[in-house]
């Protein structure tokens, strides 16, 4: 047992994929990768906004993720009380940390405990890569609309573009209430993306939600789009895509519940 399995109490349930689990096929029905349990060292410990911490970790005999896919983080309390909750990957494959962004939700379990108590040498444990369906390898055209903390899987995607040398393969929008709630913003906005603030103007963008003018340039033939966020946002966000021309098929949605 941990100092960090100590601090955990009940929470509410972790975030779930709407459709991707353990090791379904991904869109090109061959297996993902899947990672099983394994003790992380924490290497480095930041915090880029005042309610976000970024994690990079160690993870011995890794299994090389796919961008989309996630890990599972658990504490476990001296009494055998349980927590555990899924993030999503922000680092590209090539990399040899694994790197994650986590919101600390208030009264967040996990979320408040990785945030505030975490230091560089503390151990994790962990369980990954999962996930099967919303994954994408670079190897064709792909684009990404997130809202909020949905935008650290397509940062993946982003890095893995880079390192491919195929940026072009991807477009990418995001949303979010404020500049500070979109997770890497200046490296999303460095490569082009879409940025839309729904309380906050911009200089080139009045404050308000993605619109159908936004998201028609992302309605491409023949490519995958990867919709994530809220249960709220990823319905909007997933039946506009449709109405503007994006096969429902071609449509990956990966929504987020509450969690801590």
């Amino acid at each position: 047992m941990t100092e960090i399995a100590a601090k955990a109490k009940p929470s509410a349930p972790a975030p779930t994929d709407e459709v991707g689990q353990l090791g379904r096929p991904r869109p090109d029905n061959r297996p993902a990768p899947i990672g099983g349990w394994s003790t992380a060292q924490v290497v480095e410990v930041s915090h880029p906004t005042p309610r976000s911490v970024m994690l990079r970790l160690d993870v011995p005999d890794r299994v090389d993720h796919l961008p989309g896919q996630h890990y599972v983080i658990r504490l476990t309390a001296d009494d055998g009380y349980v927590a555990q909750r899924s993030y999503s990957i922000a680092s590209a494959p090539s990399d040899p940390l694994i790197e994650l962004w986590i919101e600390r939700l208030e009264d967040g379990e996990v979320s408040g405990f990785l945030a505030d108590v975490v230091e560089p040498g503390d151990q994790l444990e962990v369980r990954g890569p999962i996930g099967g369906w919303f994954v994408w390898d670079g190897a064709s055209r792909a684009v990404g609309v997130a809202g909020g903390s949905g935008a650290v899987p397509l940062v993946a995607m982003l890095r893995h573009a880079a390192v491919l040398g195929v940026p072009d393969l991807l477009t990418l929008a995001v949303s979010a209430r404020t500049l500070p709630d979109v997770p890497y913003a200046e490296e999303l906005a460095a490569a082009g993306a879409t940025i839309a603030l729904s309380r906050t103007d911009q200089p080139d963008r009045p404050a308000g939600r993605l619109t159908a003018a936004e998201l028609q340039p992302l309605v491409v033939k023949d490519a995958i789009t990867y919709v994530c966020g809220s249960a709220g946002f990823a319905e909007f966000a997933s039946s506009l895509l449709v109405e503007l021309g994006c096969p429902s098929a071609d449509v990956r949605v990966e929504r987020f519940g509450p969690s801590g």
